[in-house]
């Protein structure tokens, strides 16, 4: 089964477009866990538990990880096992670098952690990509429109008449033979969306940039989903896993997520017949 389909199976099952990104920072973890072995960890499978059948993926900004060195990469390694088989796991790593190195990041979270899909950045061309797409059950996201500041600092530079990140979509599409390319596009940025979904109508596509970032759940809908309401993975981070910063933090984070769940699935009742 290739990725889309793997997408369009967990979407259809949770009935959701949500993505849980655990960007689990040590320092902000709630008091009652920080006596534990490994309070990351601990932090994470609490709300995966309380999650994982309202949602279709979790995408785990590895900097979160790396960043906690040994300890860090244990929990990676726990919390990818505690995601059940039926959610899509995304590794938030952003990796892009010349064929050698790009095989052994690819080997690192594809092969050896078991992600499902990996973020990458195209900026040093194919060979940089290349090793990401072996695997038609796994996806590389490649960066497209991002929410920062800088992302105008290059994306919107003109190459002819077309904005780089425009150039750098038509021509991963050519790469796309195992239907196994993704493109990371803000919620912050609707107009790029919904010309990202035309020139792309069946590819999945990872939007971050709705809670905290303060992007709009209604266009991230309707520019972001196929035209059967689904491939878009709508991600929420901060707004949902600190919801609370108590014991009943995994509680508050459900609860925060069925109020995300409800509000896309609205409008994609309002917009898509599916």
């Amino acid at each position: 089964m290739n990725f889309p389909a793997r997408l369009l199976q967990s979407q259809k099952k949770s009935n959701s477009l949500l993505c849980i990104g655990l960007d689990t920072d040590v320092a902000k973890l709630p008091e009652v866990l920080r006596s534990h072995e490994n309070p990351q960890y601990e932090f994470n499978r609490r709300i995966i538990e309380a999650t994982s059948d309202i949602v279709c993926a979790y995408k785990i900004n590895s900097a979160f990880y790396e960043a906690e060195a040994e300890r860090g990469w244990r929990a990676l390694r726990e919390t990818l096992r505690g995601i059940p088989p039926f959610n899509i796991s995304i590794a938030d790593a952003k990796r892009g670098d010349i064929g050698n190195s790009s095989e052994r990041y690819a080997r690192i979270f594809l092969n050896e952690l078991k992600f499902d899909a990996v973020t990458v950045n195209a900026y040093m061309g194919k060979d940089s990509i290349a090793p990401f797409l072996q695997s038609s059950e796994q996806c590389a996201f490649i960066l497209a429109v991002t929410s920062n500041p800088g992302a105008k600092d290059f994306q919107y530079l003109k190459v002819g008449r077309k904005f780089l990140y425009e150039k750098i979509i038509e021509t991963a599409l050519k790469w796309n033979a195992k239907k196994n390319i993704g493109f990371v596009a803000g919620a912050t940025k609707p107009n790029e969306l919904r010309s990202i979904r035309k020139k792309a109508p069946s590819t999945p596509l990872l939007i971050p940039g709705i809670g905290a970032q303060g992007g709009s759940i209604e266009t991230a809908v309707r520019f972001g989903c196929n035209n059967k309401g689904y491939l878009a993975i709508i991600n929420a981070s901060r707004s949902i896993i600190y919801a609370s910063n108590g014991g009943n933090f995994a509680e508050a984070a459900r609860a925060e997520a069925i109020k995300l769940r409800e509000e896309i699935n609205y409008w994609r009742g309002r917009f898509f017949k599916h």
